[in-house]
């Protein structure tokens, strides 16, 4: 008879190593870990608010966005190298991977709507349009907004039983 050793797996991602790469802010560690999207996200959002720092003087505002932002792509490169290696080995996720539950799909627009009326006003601020000082003024209408959808769906759900 043959006997077979079983060799264990190497991680196939470096939480260490993808988190260091998560100092350079513009997705590259989510790049290492191969989700593409998230990766082209956070290049978008980190040049944007590095742009809205740059152009404008904002108050402590975009700075702490941007620090924010730093911080939290560093913690979740490390946390998602974390799952993808679970997820290799056959293993549970840890539990700060299901600490952030999958958000179903509501069949809303509202989510949609609101990164395309925001996206439109940096746009419109840039090229000079509005003025970034302006635009920041209203940025408690978006909260507000928010959260009359939030309690819109709730009373919606409760009306239906749910």
């Amino acid at each position: 008879m043959e006997e077979r050793t079983v060799v264990p797996q190497r991680a196939q991602k470096s939480p260490g190593f993808a988190g260091v790469l998560g100092l350079i802010p513009f997705g590259i560690g989510a790049f290492y870990n191969g989700q593409w999207a998230k990766g082209l996200l956070y290049l978008v959002v980190g040049s944007g608010l590095i742009s809205a720092m740059a152009h404008h003087s904002s108050g402590p505002f975009v700075p702490l966005l941007f620090t924010g932002f730093f911080f939290y792509q560093i913690f979740d490169n490390v946390q998602s190298a974390k799952a993808i290696n679970a997820a290799a080995a056959g293993q549970a996720p840890s539990p700060a991977a299901q600490a952030l539950p999958e958000i179903p799909s509501a069949g809303s627009i509202f989510w949609g709507i609101v990164l395309i009326v925001l996206g439109v006003g940096l746009i419109m601020a840039n090229f000079e349009i509005i003025s970034y000082d302006r635009l920041f003024d209203f940025w408690p209408v978006a909260v507000i907004v928010i959260g009359l959808k939030l309690v819109l769906d709730s009373v919606a759900r409760s009306k239906n039983g749910q």
